[in-house]
């Protein structure tokens, strides 16, 4: 059994390597993966990370919007993200993760990503001169040193995209 520990201590815990770790370069993006694209989130536009809960099925939403999860007494949405863009739905694996969005932002949105691989530097990437994508939420496409491409995602732009707004099937 795994040995519990107190918010206390957590966070004692955590201010003392986030001081160790000062020295080196500020690691301020959170890498997430769809199953085909990879994307970077700015910490400051993301809440929390968890492992997926119990997901319940909300009828008559679209195929993306995959329900409501229970986060310690609050109710959250799940979209899944890549499905919303049309590609290939999440599978809820034990890698699978969502991603909490910021509160200021607004309070109960997340986004079911396929997995969560860790935190990166801005140094880390160089930005990708001919790419363009119409999508209003991705900031800027960045390449790292394993020339692989990252998505910066614009967790306000997604927000106030109409299509992301609007989860419900409408009537004919």
């Amino acid at each position: 059994m795994a040995q519990r520990i107190s918010l206390q201590e957590f966070q004692a815990n955590l201010s003392e390597r986030l001081a160790q770790s000062s020295s080196s370069e500020p690691r301020t993006l959170l890498a997430l993966e769809t199953p085909t694209e990879n994307w970077l989130v700015n910490l400051a536009d993301t809440g929390e990370v968890l492992p997926v809960p119990t997901i319940t099925p909300v009828p008559m939403t679209h195929a993306w919007y995959r329900g409501l999860v229970n986060v310690r007494g609050t109710l959250c949405s799940v979209v899944d993200f890549s499905r919303f863009q049309s590609g290939a739905p999440t599978a809820l694996t034990g890698t699978a993760r969502i991603l909490l969005t910021n509160a200021r932002h607004s309070n109960g949105i997340s986004l079911l990503f396929s997995r969560a691989s860790g935190l990166r530097s801005e140094e880390e990437f160089s930005t990708l001169a001919e790419a363009s994508d119409a999508r209003p939420w991705i900031r800027q496409t960045l390449v790292d040193s394993d020339e692989r491409q990252w998505l910066l995602l614009d967790v306000a732009s997604l927000i106030r995209t109409p299509d992301f707004l609007q989860a419900g099937l409408l009537e004919a």
